[in-house]
This record gives structure tokens, C-alpha cells and sequence, in this order.
């Protein structure tokens, strides 16, 4: 996902849809920001679901072994 969000150049500020790269304005005109389309949206939502996209797990230690002594 690439957002380029700098103001760099005159004019709204643009992003790259996460789904397709299409250039979307980040605006509140733009009802689907930061997609450009309900369509990429909802493939987007559909990766999620499918566990195509994940957030990775934070191992933990088990309880009690926080100081490593038992």
C-alpha cells in the first residue's frame, strides 16, 4: 500500500487505492477513501475474512516465566 500523502505538489492530496493503485483524493468528497470503489473495498474486506490478510501474533511467555526463574 503505498500512501502519498505529501505536499509536495499543488492541488488535493492523493493516495493509491490498497486494492487496485488506482489515485484517489483524499477527501470527504471521495465516500470510499482510502479505496477508490466500494467494489475494491469490499475485495479488501474479503481478504480479511478469508485470512488472506493477517495481523501477526505476539508470542507471550507463559505465565510465570515473565523473570525466568521458576
Amino acid at each position: 500500500m503505498d500512501w502519498n500523502m505529501s505536499n509536495d505538489r499543488p492541488g488535493p492530496r492523493t493516495v493509491n487505492c490498497p486494492t487496485c493503485a488506482a489515485i484517489v483524493e483524499w477527501s470527504t468528497a471521495q465516500a470510499w477513501r482510502p479505496f477508490c470503489s466500494e467494489r475494491c473495498r469490499l475485495i479488501d474486506l474479503g481478504d480479511w475474512l478469508d485470512e488472506s490478510h493477517r495481523i501477526p501474533a505476539v508470542e507471550s511467555t507463559p505465565s510465570g516465566d515473565e523473570t525466568g526463574t521458576h
